[in-house]
């Protein structure tokens, strides 16, 4: 059976943090965009949000390291494990029957498991023939893209599940890719009911903006009037276009901020836009040309002064 931990590529120890660092890490290297034309990679893909998906949850790693479960989630096979010595709280098969190497209660903990519980004096109920929980369906990933304002704006998105029906997912604030939602009840069918389904979000690139954090970051090109003048023009944002007064006088590279029009925060207050000015010289302008040639101050600045050269 499949070890998650080996899957990820992570010590049995290792902190949420890691757990999410590595598996951020093999999503990015194995997704399904990235290697259409290789579908061992889907496969490891799907292995290694599976894993993610067992170790991310508190309950589900803490049953898996204490083999309660396997690698897929469903229930382990009984049996006993030998402890690595035997006085360290394990116990071994001997000649007449068990060796306890711990206190006689873990002994009584695994039987309680094994035939339907104990009596409040310490006896055994009869129920040897019962059978333990029946293992849900495996749960089934998903891949959402998700368009740049959209996942900004966290416009709701429609996503077809594998039986044919659509559902309508809220985006969370904070949303980026790799960003996780679990949808109960909508995996694979198991005789202990259905897993479920776990929905992997991708931010598509846009064609001009570009992600800060929480911020949304965009080259604002403007002609060498708008900038030595100044000017108010309309700014595309992910929320509708603006008008933004640009100061006389600005230079390339002078950025300038609206506020409340990036990403929602996970905390949810929303980030800003900035806007780098980009000032865009005419080409084969004559008369431009013979401006500068002939302005009295052409010589007088010194923009690379700080650089002590």
């Amino acid at each position: 059976m499949a070890d998650p931990y080996q899957i990820l590529g992570v010590a049995r120890g290792a902190s949420d943090a890691d757990i999410k660092k590595a598996y951020r890490k093999l999503a990015k290297e194995l997704h399904p965009d990235r290697n259409k034309d290789n579908p061992k990679a889907a496969e490891r893909f799907s292995r290694v949000t599976n894993a993610y998906d067992l170790l991310s949850d508190k309950d589900k790693r803490a049953r898996f390291d204490r083999g309660e479960i396997d690698g897929d989630g469903n229930p382990a096979g009984f049996g006993f494990r030998q402890g690595p010595t035997p006085n360290n709280g394990g116990f071994s098969p001997g000649p007449g029957g068990f060796d306890m190497g711990g206190e006689a209660g873990d002994f009584s903990d695994i039987f309680e498991g094994l035939f339907g519980g104990r009596r409040a004096g310490g006896g055994f109920t009869g129920g040897f023939g019962r059978r333990g929980p029946q293992p849900k369906g495996a749960n089934r990933p998903y891949r959402l893209s998700v368009p740049f304002v959209d996942a900004a704006n966290l416009t709701p998105q429609r996503i077809t599940l594998a039986d044919g029906k659509t559902i309508d997912l809220k985006l969370p604030a904070g949303v980026e890719t790799g960003t996780q939602m679990r949808l109960s009840g909508k995996g694979d069918p198991g005789p202990g009911g259905p897993g479920d389904a776990i929905v992997t979000v991708e931010v598509q690139p846009h064609r001009f903006f570009t992600r800060d954090g929480d911020d949304v970051r965009l080259d604002l090109p403007v002609s060498l009037a708008e900038a030595v003048l100044g000017a108010s023009v309309r700014v595309p944002t992910v929320s509708g276009a603006v008008i933004l007064t640009i100061p006389a006088g600005s230079s390339s590279g002078k950025v300038l901020r609206l506020k409340g029009r990036g990403f929602h925060g996970k905390a949810g207050a929303r980030g800003d836009q900035l806007v780098t000015l980009m000032v865009d010289l005419p080409v084969g302008d004559d008369a431009l040309v013979e401006f500068v040639q002939n302005w009295p101050g052409r010589d007088k600045s010194n923009p690379r002064g700080k650089f002590d050269i």
